[in-house]
C-alpha cells in the first residue's frame, strides 16, 4: 500500500522541541510503532527510514524522531544522557496516545534497543518489543570514545569524534550510562521479545544477543541477519528486517485493532512502495503481500510479478475445486498440487488451444497447467478430476470474456 510521511514536532523531557516523522499507510494502519534510533544517529538514518517506511507498507505506522540535541532536534546533547532518551520516547508514546493511538510495538536499533527495553515498562500500551543490534549493557556504548573517558571523569566534560563528528560528552553521561540495566529491564520486561542481531556485527558483538535472549521470558524470539553490518546499510537487511518484524508482530496485535482494520477496505489494494522501479504492496483483506518485477525486466524480484499472480490463482482455484469436489464425493485421496507456466504464443502454434482461438490470430495467452494427486492411481478418479479441473471458477474467468471499468481519482 503507498505510505504517507508525515512531519511532527513535539516537546521532549527536557523542553525541547523534537523533530519526527510518522510515516503510515494511506489507510487506517493495523497499530503504532515507536522507534529508536542509534547512538549519534537520527531518525533520517537510511536503515531507520527504510525500516519505518517498509512497516508503514505492511499496515502499521511508525513514528521515528531525533533525540533531543540530535538532528533536526532542539536541546543540547551534552546535556542529554541514557534516562533522557528513555524519557524522550515515553514522551513521544505519549503524543501518540494524545493524538493518533498509543504505540503497541516498540522497535530500537543499537543503543535505541536497548532504550525501547527499559521504556517498555513504563508504556503501558505496549504488546512487543523489537530490538536490532542492541547491547546487554547500556555502557557498552562507551567503546566509542574509550581513549577520552579518563579525561571526561577527570574535567567533567570532553570533546569526542563519532563516526566522523564531535560531540561533547560530560561525566553525568557515563554515571548514567552505569546506573542503567538494561539487563534487568529485559528480565522484568513481561512482553513478547524478539532480538534480531547480525553474527558479523563488529560494532555490538553478537554475544550481546545471547545475554538478552537468556534474560528475556518467554515469549521470545531471536532472528539472525545473515550477512548484515551493525547498520543495516544494505537496504536489502533492513527491508527483511522490517517485513519480519511486521509478521512476527501481527499475532501481538489486539483482535479489535485488526478487525477493524479489516473493515476497512474490500476488495484488492495495490500500491507503490517507493522501493525500487516497479514493487508495490498488495492488500487483500488482512492479507498483505508484495509485487514486483524480475531483475532481467528493471525490477527488484522482491514478489510475484503480476502474471505470476494470474497464474497463482488459476493453480489455487485449481487445487481448490478438486478438493472440495474430492470430499464430496468421500475420496481418500492426497495433497492436490498444481503447477502453472504461462506465455505469450500465436495463436496458430496453439495445438491445445479451441480453434475459434487459433483462427483468430496474433498472439494468445497461453497457460498450462499440471495437476498432481498423491494417494491414488484410479484411473477414473484422475479422469474425473481432469474434467473438474476446467469448472474451476478462474479458469472459467480465464476463457471468458470479461469487462473492466475504470476510474481515477485525484492524490
Amino acid at each position: 500500500m503507498a505510505v504517507v510521511s508525515k512531519r511532527i514536532d513535539f516537546p521532549g523531557s527536557h523542553g525541547a522541541s523534537l523533530s519526527a516523522r510518522l510515516d503510515m499507510p494511506d489507510t487506517k494502519p493495523r497499530a503504532y510503532a515507536l522507534f529508536a534510533h542509534c547512538f549519534t544517529c537520527s531518525k533520517d538514518l537510511h536503515v531507520t527510514r527504510r525500516i519505518a517506511q517498509t512497516l508503514a507498507g505492511e499496515g502499521i505506522a511508525v513514528l521515528r524522531f531525533d533525540f533531543t540535541g540530535l538532528g533536526n532536534s532542539e536541546g543540547e546533547f551534552a546535556s542529554t544522557n541514557f534516562s533522557s532518551n528513555v524519557a524522550d520516547l515515553v514522551e513521544a508514546a505519549n503524543m501518540l496516545r494524545r493524538d493518533y493511538q498509543a504505540p503497541s510495538l516498540l522497535i530500537g536499533h543499537s543503543l535505541g534497543g536497548a532504550a525501547v527495553l527499559v521504556a517498555a515498562s513504563r508504556i503501558e500500551e505496549t504488546r512487543a518489543v523489537a530490538t536490532i543490534g542492541a547491547p546487554a549493557d547500556a555502557a557498552h556504548v562507551v567503546k566509542n570514545f574509550k581513549a577520552s573517558e579518563d579525561e571526561i571523569r577527570r574535567d567533567g566534560s570532553g570533546e569526542v569524534e563519532i563516526e566522523g563528528r564531535k560531540f561533547t560528552i560530560e561525566s553525568q553521561f557515563l554515571d548514567d550510562l552505569e546506573e542503567t540495566s538494561v539487563r534487568e529491564a529485559v528480565t522484568g520486561l513481561r512482553k513478547p521479545l524478539m532480538i534480531m542481531h547480525s553474527p558479523l556485527d563488529q560494532i555490538v558483538g553478537i554475544d550481546n544477543a545471547s545475554r538478552l535472549f537468556l534474560e528475556a521470558r518467554h515469549p521470545k524470539s531471536f532472528v539472525s541477519l545473515d550477512h548484515a553490518d551493525h547498520l543495516l546499510s544494505n537496504e536489502e537487511d533492513a527491508e527483511f528486517a522490517a517485513r519480519t518484524i511486521a509478521a512476527w508482530a501481527s499475532r501481538y496485535l489486539a483482535k479489535e485493532e485488526l478487525e477493524e482494520t479489516e473493515a476497512v477496505r474490500t476488495g484488492v489494494h495495490v500500491g507503490e512502495t517507493g522501493y525500487g522501479k516497479f514493487q508495490n504492496a498488495v492488500q487483500a483483506g488482512p492479507h498483505r503481500l508484495l509485487a514486483d518485477e524480475p531483475e532481467a525486466y528493471g525490477g527488484n524480484g522482491t514478489g510475484p510479478s503480476p502474471y505470476d499472480f494470474l497464474s497463482i490463482a488459476l493453480g489455487a482455484c485449481t487445487a481448490m475445486t478438486l478438493r472440495m469436489y474430492a470430499d464430496r464425493k468421500d475420496w481418500d485421496i492426497g495433497p492436490i498440487s498444481c503447477d502453472v507456466d504461462h506465455e505469450k504464443v500465436h495463436a496458430k502454434d496453439c495445438a491445445d488451444c479451441p480453434e475459434e482461438l487459433r483462427s483468430a490470430g496474433g498472439k494468445i495467452d497461453h497457460f498450462h497447467r499440471r495437476i498432481t494427486v498423491e494417494g491414488t492411481n484410479d484411473p477414473e478418479i484422475l479422469e474425473k478430476l481432469l474434467e473438474i479441473a476446467d469448472k474451476c471458477p478462474v479458469h472459467r474467468t480465464l476463457n471468458s470474456k470479461s469487462s473492466v471499468t475504470t476510474a481515477i481519482s485525484p492524490a
